[in-house]
């Protein structure tokens, strides 16, 4: 069941995020008859990786899931919805959680009596010399913008950055008719051979990253910088073996692997595991951060967790789908299937660690934040994260930090605070609404 409908804003379990681990979360506890809401900021379910959008030829297990939740007259389905901030009564109501939630036309509070988060995760951008200029984007970026119609036919495209989403992002883009010319993957030989000998315990791995390799895939090679001299990409410089060479190009897609989005679950005092995602427990239950308790009736699952695959996603999903309603038994099922993913991200991690020259990509004039113009020599005199944002702003715009933030940490080692009051910019009119009910108004997190 799919709409915008608010009026009812009351369920037994919200979802919030609709890729592989929230549809197979909705689809785990759907047969209890529990009363669900999934709601993503996207047009239509399937996350990024199932994104869709013109001439996008959905994997079948997308198209499976997607006319699964059809099947559920209990399952509501919100797109173009997302969560902007939270409301005093989800930390004084016992048994019941709320979140403000606001699409195109209307603000609400959500009401759930549990929430499975599965917010997903985002690409990690490191600033190098011209990576703001256009024609420049992210990895996953490029991918998003061809599924949504951008046409790249015959256009000159490197790829650079770290892990197996270059591949994927060249795959789509030779698809859409765009030329690769390079793609540029900063882990050594050594590593990826290493990964490659451990895919025999992932075989169909194996053969997707074989079927996607192209021939102008390069290891330990990375981006040092962008030029366009008419304000447009015209050249990327990568650096191979300690030489550089320069690159004629129309566009540069550019990531350095994925950072989980957990900026909702530590507003509802969620702590992180050691690979910057949300701290669960073996049933999926969000953790608390030291010193504070997590909040009852809240799990996470997929790659806010920490990044591994749609396969991880989807065992940690169905997991805690069963876990809310009450089906542990089917949950512990699960549990060897989300260890053999696990040992699979395990894997990633330790063969796609970035190399310490990336910290060095930046030169002083670089800007860091986007938003806020800030650059590199501006940030490198400041103590940390709260001193940079009281002496330059940095973090203050559109985005929040979400770009800026997880490049200093990368950079300068700072760790950025999770938003206090909102989670991103909110309608004029969803704002009046807030200030109207007093009682529902943003937690404001000291």
């Amino acid at each position: 069941m799919t709409g915008t409908d608010t009026s009812s804003h009351t369920c037994d379990l919200l979802i919030v995020g609709a890729g592989p681990a929230g549809m197979a979360a909705a689809l785990a506890a759907a047969p209890s008859g529990a009363r669900i809401v999934l709601l993503d900021d996207n047009p239509a379910p399937g996350g990024q990786i199932w994104r869709d959008g013109p001439g996008v030829a959905l994997p079948p297990a997308a198209r499976q899931q997607r006319d699964a939740l059809a099947r559920h007259a209990n399952v509501r389905v919100h797109c173009g919805t997302r969560v902007v901030g939270l409301t005093q009564q989800t930390h004084r109501s016992p048994g019941l959680q709320a979140l403000w939630l606001e699409d195109a036309q209307n603000g609400w509070v959500q009401q759930a009596r549990q929430i499975i988060l599965c917010t997903g995760a985002r690409e990690l951008l490191l600033p190098f010399p011209g990576w703001t200029l256009p024609g420049v984007t992210g990895a996953g970026g490029l991918q998003a913008l061809i599924k949504g119609g951008l046409p790249v036919a015959g256009q000159r495209i490197v790829v650079a950055g770290s892990g197996p989403l270059l591949l994927a992002a060249a795959h789509t883009a030779r698809q859409a008719g765009a030329q690769v010319v390079a793609v540029a993957e900063q882990a050594p030989w050594g590593a990826l051979a290493q990964f490659g000998a451990s895919l025999v315990r992932w075989p169909g791995k194996a053969v997707q990253a074989v079927s996607l390799l192209p021939a102008v895939y390069r290891a330990d090679s990375h981006v040092v910088r962008a030029q366009g001299a008419t304000g447009l990409l015209e050249s990327v410089t990568l650096r191979q073996g300690g030489h550089d060479r320069d690159i004629a190009c129309d566009r540069l897609a550019c990531g350095f692997g994925l950072i989980p989005n957990t900026e909702l679950g530590q507003m509802l005092g969620g702590g992180l595991n050691e690979r910057q995602g949300l701290q669960v427990d073996a049933a999926q239950r969000l953790l608390g951060a030291p010193g504070l308790a997590g909040l009852a009736g809240v799990l996470a699952a997929g790659e806010c967790t920490g990044f591994g695959g749609s396969e991880r996603s989807r065992a940690e999903g169905a997991i805690a789908g069963h876990v809310a309603v009450g089906d542990l038994k089917a949950a512990q099922a699960l549990w060897p299937e989300r260890a053999r993913w696990h040992a699979f991200a395990d894997a990633l991690h330790r063969h796609f660690a970035l190399q310490p020259a990336l910290r060095k990509l930046a030169e002083p004039d670089t800007l860091v934040c986007r938003c806020e113009d800030v650059r590199y020599a501006d940030l490198a005199q400041r103590t940390g994260w709260i001193d940079a944002k009281l002496h330059t702003r940095c973090g203050m715009g559109a985005c929040q930090g979400r770009i800026c933030g997880a490049a200093t940490h990368h950079l300068l080692g700072w760790t950025p605070a999770p938003p206090r009051h909102l989670l991103a910019p909110v309608r004029i009119g969803t704002l009046a609404e807030m200030g109207s009910r007093a009682d529902e108004a943003p937690r404001h997190a000291g």
